[in-house]
């Protein structure tokens, strides 16, 4: 018992060492936050950005996080936060942050990416779409901003609803469906028939609950941690009309205030800490979905010539986003020629090992 508790004070006073050693070598402090919680893919992604930054760095740099609405509560709020410093990285969904970069909400324009492997390889951070995002964001915003990655956040968006099974566009006729206050989702929502209404996240389960709206776009991770189906949600259609993307933003002057070995550290730190937000929501899902059918939902995956009516549906929305999105041309003809290139050589892939 005395070694053990001999063993026991020394491992303490080491871990006080270390930490006090870490705290007075620490060159460089990052603050990050994120508007969710510790369920969410979000705060997946900073642990495991905050453990490889820290480690990799050797102490020089130690990230702080703040979960929830401790820092800023808005998009817009946040993101001024990161432009003047007050906060070094934030992330947001593209509707958070349309208001101030709105070509980000190409990433919402529906059925551009097919699935999974399509998506992250268009996200990769070396890609010629996330390229010419992270220019677009500069210059947007004086080079105050710094877009770093772009992960996910909760799989992928489908329609669901309370009150009958969707297998085709006028399936949706004449539903409300909840939206965001962004005008593009709600084009689309309108596009394939149904009725656009904007809900605050927060009061989304009563409007459900009440009828004031009778659907949703969301993925199956936010529709059980939201506990939707208590509401009558019952019905999702696995239309896959958009990736949910997450925008990482950085302090441009605090990234490039470090030294050169401690700016790969960061970089690195987000392609681990994207890595992490693409893996998170597969595993939550599999749970997710269970649970769903489990409480009596119906689940519906439309079939290739079902999905295409959803496309051809949902076409004026590209139009409609070059012709009133700012920079929204120039973010759209790099998505489409990167998804091509990146279909092109999984299709050779695919004709490699398939055969």
């Amino acid at each position: 018992m005395k070694h053990l508790l001999t063993g026991a004070l020394a491992a303490a006073m080491l871990a006080g060492t270390t930490a006090a050693w870490a705290e007075a070598h620490t060159e460089f402090t990052i603050r990050a936050t994120a508007n969710s919680n510790e369920n969410d893919e979000d705060y997946d992604g900073l642990v495991v950005f905050k453990n490889y930054v820290e480690s990799a760095s050797n102490g020089k740099i130690a990230v702080e996080m703040f979960i929830g609405t401790q820092l800023c509560s808005t998009g817009e709020e946040c993101l001024e936060g990161v432009a003047e410093g007050s906060i070094d990285v934030y992330i947001s969904t593209s509707g958070g942050t349309a208001s101030l970069f709105p070509f980000v909400q190409v990433l919402d324009l529906p059925y551009l990416m097919a699935d999974d492997r399509v998506a992250e390889a268009v996200l990769d951070n070396g890609s010629p779409f996330v390229a010419t995002m992270r220019q677009l964001v500069r210059d947007a915003s004086d080079d105050q901003v710094r877009l770093m990655t772009i992960g996910n956040t909760g799989g992928w968006r489908n329609f669901a609803n309370t009150q009958r099974r969707v297998q085709q566009p006028s399936d949706l006729e004449g539903l409300k469906i909840r939206t965001v206050p962004a005008e593009l989702p709600q084009v689309l929502t309108s596009a394939l028939g149904a009725s656009p209404t904007g809900i605050p996240w927060p009061e989304l389960f009563t409007s459900l609950q009440t009828g004031v709206v009778e659907g949703t776009k969301n993925g199956i991770t936010d529709i059980m941690s939201m506990k939707f189906p208590d509401a009558g949600l019952q019905y999702l259609t696995l239309d896959g009309h958009a990736y949910m993307g997450a925008l990482w933003f950085m302090n441009n002057e605090k990234f490039m205030s470090m030294p050169e070995d401690l700016r790969k550290v960061v970089a690195d730190g987000f392609y681990q800490l994207q890595q992490a937000t693409f893996a998170s929501p597969k595993r939550k899902s599999i749970e997710a979905y269970q649970a769903f059918v489990d409480g009596g939902g119906d689940i519906y995956v439309p079939t290739p010539e079902e999905k295409q009516m959803f496309l051809e549906a949902a076409a004026p929305v590209q139009d409609w986003f070059r012709e009133n999105v700012d920079g929204g041309n120039e973010a759209l003809d790099s998505m489409l020629a990167t998804v091509a290139d990146v279909q092109a050589r999984l299709d050779a892939e695919y004709a490699a090992e398939l055969n």
